[in-house]
């Protein structure tokens, strides 16, 4: 039994010097890819990433897969503020759209360097949506009633057990406009030298576009994959020999076996969310 205790604690000890030893090897320079993938509602896990990412100074440049159709404004948001971040330490931001980058999913490429897409990425939808569905009549017929008890007029907007007033309707109006606006404020920081502002208006009305589209446009840079991404992100970090690595993603049991966010289903079922959504 001393003999066992001795030997593990040797093993212990050995460990311990030989993490030591190797935290000490230089890693080299690296290209992180990050996958940003699904409906944005929970921006945490990516901007944890991000965050990481900026502090670790083997990384010197960040590749995004995007492939979303959109998300919540606040949660586009926060991602697109964590890529300004990470650009402001010096290092570059290169984005691969994949299938689709729509509506937040290009909200949240904006930021970037340089951005590729698939000539059939499907992308643009550059907008925002509130979605408000009544059950009132349905509701009356199987003999339920709603009542909400409220300390102001529009506490209860969008209550799926009633119809909208006018003056609702134009309060949800004015604050899409202004959250639209900041939409189109958030491309021209850093898309405005390749898209004016009265042609970028133009097509930001919710319309989709492929990928060579954008590309006419100005709103992509390039038609190219993730290879050429994770090329041009090496190239504007002057490290062609870095050694690119995927981010791994990290997922409850729960989340796995459903296959996709919980968070998504959670907010995709309540009655008041603020969109940058693609919409058919």
């Amino acid at each position: 039994m001393k003999k066992l205790i001795l030997l593990l604690g040797l093993l212990l000890i050995i460990a311990i010097m030989l993490t030591a030893v190797l935290s000490r090897i230089p890693v080299g320079d690296r290209v992180a890819i990050v996958k940003i993938a699904g409906v944005i509602v929970n921006p945490l896990p990516t901007v944890k990433k991000i965050e990481k990412l900026r502090k670790d100074k083997s990384v010197k440049a960040l590749v995004i897969r995007v492939d979303s159709p959109g998300g919540s404004v606040g949660a586009s948001q926060e991602i697109y503020r964590a890529i300004e971040r990470f650009r402001a330490e010096g290092k570059p931001v290169v984005v691969s759209m994949g299938n689709v980058a729509a509506s937040g999913g290009y909200y949240v490429s904006a930021p970037a360097d340089y951005i590729f897409a698939n000539p059939g990425t499907i992308t643009g939808s550059i907008g925002v949506i509130i979605q408000h569905v009544a059950y009132k009549e349905l509701m009356e017929k199987i003999g339920v009633k709603a009542t909400a008890i409220k300390t102001g007029k529009f506490k209860d907007t969008l209550n799926p057990f009633r119809e909208l007033t006018p003056e609702e309707k134009k309060y949800l109006q004015e604050t899409i406009n202004e959250a639209y606006e900041q939409f189109i404020q958030a491309i021209l920081k850093y898309r405005g030298k390749k898209i004016s502002e009265d042609k970028l208006r133009e097509v930001a009305d919710g319309r989709v576009m492929t990928g060579e589209k954008a590309k006419e446009l100005g709103l992509v840079d390039e038609v190219g994959g993730l290879e050429d991404a994770v090329e041009k992100a090496k190239e504007l970090a002057g490290v062609p020999k870095a050694r690119e690595f995927f981010v791994p993603e990290e997922k409850t049991l729960l989340q796995k076996v459903l296959g996709g966010e919980i968070e998504e289903l959670k907010v995709l079922n309540s009655y008041s969310p603020l969109f940058y959504l693609m919409s058919f």
